[in-house]
């Protein structure tokens, strides 16, 4: 118990929040992105969730966000206690490794041995008290010297999510529960998702890093080398004068690459990646089918309305609509429908080809379509 006593005492935690959301389209945007969204109907953003959910843990004043530059007055507004110290801006987006990375080598340069927690700023977790069992845990885990990631138990074979195989108990005495992991898998098809979950030994990757900052950065080193040399460049200049001169000439050279890449699936392979079960609704609202599923009351005819100003009229309807503009919408005899009206665009399939938005918002880039982006 003293482990995790002392680990969370020096915990940090870690909300890289970038990323659009393109799936959520045309919802979410650039300027709009997913995170400063209100999903779930409780009245608070995905964002300010995050940050609910994570100050019991850490405390409100050893939270950073990592954020775009272009998102620094919505993200401050909608986290009025978040101080300057733990704001990050990137120029550009450069993926999760160079966000955390940067972040874990700031608060590492300022408090050597700080345990670093990244969790993402988009997710949607219901039951906070099994939430901070499992932060917990993988913080002891952390503090025993294993990068440790937060797996969530399958509650049904999801093509939507990535998964990681467990091999064994670690024997961790301030975290029972660890177990061990060796492989990060993709995205499967519907039938290897059902063989995973009868398995028993997968879990969803619910991309949740916690380690102590110098382990993860030199893991990062052992994968990225240069990569790592540009974010310590960065962590050394970041609380002097000389900031704006390096990150100009340092963050465009860095390389993009997801932490799962560059991190979690060396460390698994090394035997170094603890993962600790998760038993709690997990969802990383990936489509507006997860949108609609979050709002479903299981009913064959549910349709979940979003919007203030939302005007539906539904006969024998199912599926969601998501409503911007007050426009009246009327849905007769369609099952499991996305419906999602802005003032300038508007978005119509079903929850079955809800993954597929993404292709539109790609083919919009192509076609310099970037005033609806």
């Amino acid at each position: 118990m003293t482990s995790q006593r002392d680990g969370l005492d020096r915990f940090y935690s870690i909300i890289p929040a970038g990323g659009i959301g393109s799936r959520l389209w045309p919802l979410s945007r650039a300027d709009a992105p997913k995170f400063l969204h209100d999903l779930t109907g409780s009245g608070s953003t995905l964002l300010r969730a995050t940050w609910d959910r994570l100050a019991p843990l850490s405390g409100e004043d050893r939270i950073m966000v990592v954020t775009g530059r272009a998102h620094r007055a919505a993200v401050e507004g909608q986290l009025p206690n978040l101080t300057d110290p733990n704001v990050v801006l990137e120029s550009e987006p450069k993926d999760s490794s160079a966000a955390i990375g940067l972040a874990a080598a700031i608060l590492e340069h300022r408090e050597p041995g700080v345990i670093v927690g990244s969790f993402a700023a988009d997710h949607v977790i219901a039951d906070q008290k099994a939430f901070r069992r499992a932060v917990v845990a993988a913080v002891a885990a952390a503090d025993a010297g294993y990068i440790a990631t937060i797996g969530i138990t399958p509650t049904e074979p999801a093509i939507g999510f990535g998964y990681i195989h467990c091999a064994g108990q670690l024997n961790i005495a301030a975290s029972p529960t660890a177990v061990r992991a060796d492989t990060f898998v993709e995205k499967p098809d519907l039938e290897t998702a059902k063989d995973y979950v009868e398995d028993g030994n997968y879990l969803w990757n619910g991309g949740m890093f916690i380690s102590r900052a110098d382990v993860l950065l030199a893991q990062l080193g052992e994968s990225e080398p240069a990569l790592l040399a540009g974010l310590t460049e960065l962590a050394e200049a970041w609380d002097t004068p000389r900031r704006g001169a390096v990150v100009d000439r340092v963050w465009p050279t860095l390389k993009k690459i997801a932490i799962d890449y560059s991190v979690a699936e060396p460390a698994a392979k090394a035997g170094r990646l603890a993962v600790i079960p998760g038993d709690f609704d997990w969802d990383d609202v990936g489509d507006f089918a997860a949108i609609a599923k979050l709002h479903s009351t299981g009913g064959p005819s549910n349709l979940a309305i979003l919007g203030e100003n939302a005007r539906v009229l539904a006969d024998s309807s199912s599926g969601i609509v998501v409503s911007q503009t007050g426009r009246l919408i009327s849905l007769i005899g369609v099952s499991d429908i996305v419906v999602v009206d802005t003032p300038d665009a508007l978005l119509v399939t079903t929850s079955a080809n809800a993954q597929r938005v993404k292709a539109v918002v790609d083919a919009l880039k192509l076609s310099g379509s970037n005033d609806v982006l």
